[in-house]
């Protein structure tokens, strides 16, 4: 399908001395721990905690368990609509690339990992609240998740893309309060134990729109499973070292911001339920705001709405019966 859309590329490297920019949404992951009197220890301490974990995965021919290093980059996509010149911040993405110090080789990891939007902001923040304000009974608004589903492929299948990333992107996730987990019989040798859940998810569908599948894994010595988004094969279109690096990161993150699921103390069991409001869990030394997080979203997608929704709603409306003519076609 021909569109008038521009992405344009960024790159920043996440280490100790890592400061958001402007265009970075202020509730993504490593954002939150930039901030404040103990930002450079919070990364350094989570980037430690990510290479530690990285290496107790990799633990062949690494007999110290310091052979590798994860290094990051915050991937910022911007969006230009109609080749004016004026573009807005897409979504965020991290890739990791991974350092062997055995071998004195850098070789690129998986783009993906954490994912942060400020569509996605408004549709949960802002489209989903409103159309449910007093209503008897929770629903989902009609189209819900497609104009930013059809950004994202749109990005995935752009030039822009195919020129800087050699694979497609995974992101990895929490799994659902919501719902129950109940452990299979499937085992891989890094993802760990196979997990399938017992309903549809909204964020499930929500991801399905972009063109993504999950499949939910419990990595070795995890505490609870980790959902994977992704296209194609996941346990063979990567390397091992890939997806320990996604599982390293994404792993030290949750560990951080829920530890009442990622880093309780008793392991999930062969049925399982998340729950938020567990106590038997142990805290990092890393300060994360999770109220100002959940804060922050509405007024994202506040800004979302005001600068890149109604600005551009009729080309919007345009794209998308042009997207779905085709997809009948197909």
């Amino acid at each position: 399908m021909k569109t008038d859309f521009t992405f344009t590329i960024k790159s920043t490297c996440l280490n100790e001395h890592y400061q958001p920019t402007d265009n970075t949404r202020a509730t993504t992951n490593f954002a939150n721990l930039a901030r404040g009197e103990n930002r450079q220890q919070n990364l350094r301490n989570a980037l430690k905690m990510i290479d530690n974990r990285f290496n107790a995965l990799a633990h062949w021919d690494n007999p110290q368990g310091d052979r590798y290093a994860v290094e990051l980059e915050i991937i910022s996509v911007e969006i230009d609509i109609e080749n004016s010149g004026q573009t807005f911040p897409s979504v965020e993405v991290l890739k990791t690339n991974i350092v062997d110090h055995q071998t004195n080789q850098r070789v690129e990891g998986i783009v993906g990992n954490n994912f942060s939007s400020y569509v996605r902001d408004y549709d949960f923040s802002i489209l989903l609240s409103e159309h449910n304000k007093g209503q008897p009974s929770f629903s989902i608004p009609d189209g819900f998740g497609e104009l930013h589903g059809q950004l994202f492929q749109s990005f995935v299948n752009s030039p822009a893309y195919k020129a800087h990333f050699n694979k497609l992107p995974v992101i990895c996730l929490s799994v659902a309060e919501t719902k129950t987990y109940q452990r299979i019989e499937n085992q891989h040798p890094v993802l760990g134990v196979e997990f399938l859940p017992n309903a549809s998810s909204l964020t499930e569908q929500y991801f399905k729109k972009m063109g993504l599948q999950v499949r939910y894994f419990m990595p070795p010595n995890s505490t609870a499973p980790l959902a994977f988004y992704f296209v194609g094969d996941l346990l063979n279109d990567y390397t091992n070292l890939e997806l320990i690096s996604t599982i390293s990161t994404m792993e030290t993150f949750q560990k951080i911001y829920r530890p009442e699921i990622y880093n309780a103390n008793a392991v999930a069991g062969h049925t399982y339920q998340p729950n938020l409001k567990n106590l038997d869990y142990s805290l990092t030394h890393i300060v994360y705001d999770r109220e100002e997080r959940n804060q922050l979203g509405i007024a994202q997608g506040k800004f979302a709405e005001k600068h890149f929704i109604k600005p551009h709603q009729a080309v919007f409306e345009q794209w998308a019966a042009s997207y779905n003519q085709q997809a009948c076609l197909a």
